[in-house]
């Protein structure tokens, strides 16, 4: 260090580049937050015996808009995946409609499902406001179309 004017001067100056060599140890240690932190949504498998369709329409609505409900033939509904009884699905359905104007509430149920539970199912959804209910089913894929 030497001495100039009374005052002690650095030999060595601040550096005017950022430093890179810990950008690649950030960008993995970010890389692993986000691996760990992050949660999937997994629907529990169900056998069921899809009901036929000619046409369908995909919904396109982001995961978190869509509500899935599961129709059992003995009468169980699955609410994303909870079990629930019937008389409670509108109580469920109520707090999702009013978070989001845009839920589709997705009926899934196997086709030996007896009308009476579907139709219990849909009068739930009319009490809790439920604007978008579409039932989903398995495309046909054998449509014979006719040549021109």
């Amino acid at each position: 260090m030497g001495l100039k004017s009374g005052r002690l001067e650095r030999k060595s100056k601040a550096s005017s580049q950022i430093p890179s060599s810990s950008m690649a140890d950030i960008a993995f240690l970010l890389l692993i937050f986000f691996m760990v932190t992050t949660v999937f949504q997994k629907d529990r498998k169900r056998e069921i015996e899809w009901v036929e369709a000619e046409e369908s329409e995909k919904i396109d609505e982001k995961q978190k808009d869509i509500l899935n409900v599961w129709v059992e033939t003995n009468g169980d509904v699955y609410i994303n995946d909870a079990l629930r009884v019937m008389e409670d699905v509108s109580g469920v359905v109520r707090p999702f409609r009013r978070d989001s104007e845009r839920l589709v509430v997705s009926i899934r149920a196997d086709q030996n499902v007896p009308y009476k539970y579907v139709d219990g199912l849909q009068k739930e959804l009319v009490a809790a406001g439920a604007l978008r209910v579409v039932f989903a089913a398995e495309l046909e894929q054998n449509i014979t179309r006719e040549r021109r």
